[in-house]
């Protein structure tokens, strides 16, 4: 997993409406990406929910949030529309992204080892580094903890 202090992978991934994003294009903002295993399932909606119900403090603090997952560009968009979230969600089927940021490895579950993603956040600082790492992200109260970090970043 990145660290602190370490330069933020580029990326060009397509968003739940098709269109590109491109992390470098967000220079001089604070971006959080948030990744997380799959769309509309318990603990995903419940963070993404999280986001969205935090979002007019999100939006006050400057920050863009992206969720990303090896979910479908498709899947991404029913998701979105299903729970009126106000970001993008970031779809990487071949798990590229989520890899250099390494967000995807062995994880327990259930006291099985299996490979999958693990849900982490990045908070990616105007410069382009990584300013704060929330390693086995608890999806409940982590939209709380993301503004908390960004507020004390100044």
């Amino acid at each position: 997993m990145l660290e602190v202090g370490t330069l933020a992978p580029d990326f060009d991934l397509a968003n739940d409406a098709g269109s590109s994003t491109r992390l470098s294009t967000l220079r001089g903002k604070t971006v959080v990406l948030y990744f997380y295993p799959k769309d509309d399932t318990p603990g995903c909606t419940t963070e993404a929910c999280s986001f969205r119900d935090s979002w007019a403090a999100v939006e006050a603090s400057g920050a863009i949030v992206l969720g990303i997952s090896p979910d479908s560009v498709e899947k991404h968009g029913k998701f979105k529309a299903k729970y009126s979230l106000p970001f993008s969600l970031l779809a990487d089927p071949d798990k590229a992204v989520l890899k250099a940021y390494g967000a995807f490895g062995p994880k327990m579950m259930y006291g099985k080892e299996s490979l999958g993603v693990i849900r982490s956040t990045f908070i990616v600082g105007p410069d382009g580094t990584i300013a704060k790492v929330f390693p086995k992200v608890k999806p409940e109260g982590h939209a709380a903890q993301v503004l908390e970090a960004i507020k004390a970043m100044g």
